[in-house]
Parts: C-alpha cells; structure tokens; sequence
C-alpha cells in the first residue's frame, strides 16, 4: 500500500498508520498493560498495509518501553503492553533536553519546578535509609577533588532526593532533566577561574538541604534547593542556553 497524505501535505509513511493505531488503542484503553495486540497479519489486513511496516511499528514502540514481544506458541508469546515508564520516558526526554537547546532562564524555572516539590516531599517522605544514602552521597561530593569526581554525584544528589520524594513522575522527569544537563554543567565548570570555590559553596548548600530534609522541614528544603539552583546558574558560564 502506498503511503497515505495528510491535511498539511505531509505523505503518511505505512508503519506510521499502525502506530497510530496501536498509539490510539492504548489511549482509548482499548490495550491496557498486559494486553496481547492482534498478531501482525490481522493488523496488515485490518490496516491495509504490510506486515513489514507493522512490524516496523511494533519495533518502534518497543524501543519506547511500550510493547514487549515473545516468540512462540504458548500462553506467553505475542506482542504484550508493557509499562516501563521510568526507563522509556528518562530515555526519550533526556535526548530531547539534549537536542532542545532551551534557554538557561527555562532550563532554572523547569528545575525551580520540579526540585522545590521533590525537596519537600523528600522531608516528608525520607525513611532512615534514604537518609543514609544522601548522607553518603554528600559525603562523597564533599571528598570529590575533580569536576569529573564531582558532576555525576551532584546530578546522583538531585535524582535522589527525587526519588525519594515517592513521586514517580517528579522522579523520571527530575532524572531526565539532569542527566541530560550533566555534560554542559561540567564543561561551564571547565571554563570558571575558581571551581574548587564553587565546588565548596555547593556543597554547603548541599548540607542545608540535606539538614532540612533530615529535620523534616518541606518548606525550608523547597526554599533551599530553589536558592541552590539560582545561585549556580548565577555563577556558572553557561552562553545563554542548554544543553
């Protein structure tokens, strides 16, 4: 089958018809998690195309964490919905903050967003191992003597603290967010005249943060991480956008 057109004049590429499809069915709840879709031959036949381009679909959605399929002939074979949310959505958003070369201001008021609500919830939320593994992770900034040191466990504080926060949505997007911003924040690091300075004044505020969500304290963290945020993109050389 030939692709088909679209309103705007783009041609609708086959595999595309069936993503569509099968995108449609899980948003309309028709496929939930778990569900085994139609084997690709009724999916061609039902949508006019090869089984090829069907399977081009299937493999697209696979990558985004979506569908997971098995060979065979039992109870267990087909292409199932799956929910690997975390992986997929960091994945994909990671590469699109990468690729989006934001603004610094967008890039300060989206992490003033979510850090200040992972903060407080962290308070709230810290059991006595998570405290323990944030101590560690302090602990280990404070040791850190490179920016190569540095950088990966500073973005490790952040995440963390949003993962405890036990919102798994402000978890996967505060992951995305940093890990794609880890390599520009590195290299704007390269280029200060006095990092170890500023290695020394995050990691003061660092122990704020922490202190506030050991004590319990969701108003004073979320004011803390939004000035610790601010104040190191004040400093940081950053050229007017990121990554």
């Amino acid at each position: 089958m030939e692709p088909s057109q679209q309103g705007g004049g783009r041609r609708v590429k086959a595999y595309e018809l069936a993503l569509d499809h099968i995108e449609e069915g899980i948003l309309s709840g028709r496929y939930e998690v778990g569900s085994i879709l139609p084997p690709e031959r009724e999916l061609a036949t039902q949508l006019g195309i090869g089984r090829s381009s069907v399977r081009e679909a299937i493999r697209a959605l696979e990558s985004q964490g979506v569908l997971d399929s098995a060979v065979g002939a039992g109870p267990a074979s087909g292409t199932r919905v799956t929910s690997d949310q975390s992986r997929a959505l960091t994945r994909l958003l990671k590469l699109h903050v990468s690729l989006g070369k934001y603004p610094v201001d967008d890039v300060v008021e989206a992490r003033v967003s979510l850090e200040r609500g992972s903060a407080a919830l962290a308070s709230t939320h810290a059991t006595a191992d998570a405290l323990a593994r944030l101590a560690e992770v302090v602990g280990a900034m404070e040791a850190a003597e490179s920016i190569a040191e540095f950088s990966p466990l500073d973005t490790g504080f952040h995440v963390l603290i949003a993962e405890v926060s036990e919102n798994t949505l402000i978890s996967d997007l505060t992951r995305a967010v940093r890990e794609a911003l880890l390599q520009p924040i590195a290299r704007a690091s390269a280029r200060m005249a006095d990092w170890p300075a500023f290695r020394d004044g995050l990691n003061e505020q660092h122990r704020r943060i922490f202190a506030a969500i050991q004590a319990g304290h969701p108003d004073a963290a979320a004011d803390l991480m939004e000035h610790h945020i601010r104040h190191a993109y004040s400093i940081l050389p950053m050229n007017g956008a990121m990554p």
